[in-house]
C-alpha cells in the first residue's frame, strides 16, 4: 500500500476513536456507492446520521486538510449519504455532513473535526 493510503488508513483509525470519545456510535466505515466513498458514518442520537470526511496529511505546510473538500467533493458526499439513507429506509432520519482534519504523526498530531460543515445547496 502506498504511503498516503497508510497515512489516510491511520487517520481514519484516529477520528474513529476520536469519535468514540465524544460518544458517537460507529455504524459503517469505508462505505462505497460506486465511485463514491464515505468514509465514516456515526450517529450521536436517533434522528441524525452523520457522515464523517476525514483528511489526514503529515504536515499542512501546503494546504489545509479541510480546504481540500471542495464543492464538487461536498457534492458527492451529499449524493452518497443521501443514497445511504433511501437504501437503509431511514426516512425520518436527517444527515449531517462533518469534516476531521488530523495533520501530524503518530508520535504528534492535532485533531480539528468541524460539525456541520457544508449544508445540502
Amino acid at each position: 500500500m502506498a504511503k498516503h493510503n497508510d497515512l489516510g488508513k491511520w487517520g481514519e483509525h484516529i477520528a474513529e476513536e476520536f469519535l468514540r470519545s465524544k460518544g458517537f456510535e460507529i455504524l459503517l466505515r469505508n462505505y462505497r456507492i460506486g465511485p463514491l466513498e464515505l468514509d465514516l458514518i456515526v450517529q450521536d442520537n436517533p434522528v441524525e446520521l452523520v457522515v464523517v470526511e476525514v483528511k489526514t496529511r503529515s504536515s499542512d505546510l501546503w494546504q489545509d486538510p479541510l480546504a481540500a473538500v471542495s464543492r464538487r467533493k461536498q457534492r458527492h458526499l451529499m449524493r452518497a449519504g443521501h443514497h445511504l439513507l433511501h437504501r437503509l429506509k431511514l426516512g425520518n432520519t436527517t444527515i449531517r455532513f462533518d469534516l476531521i482534519s488530523i495533520v501530524g504523526t503518530s508520535e504528534a498530531y492535532e485533531i480539528n473535526h468541524v460539525e456541520d460543515a457544508f449544508y445540502p445547496f
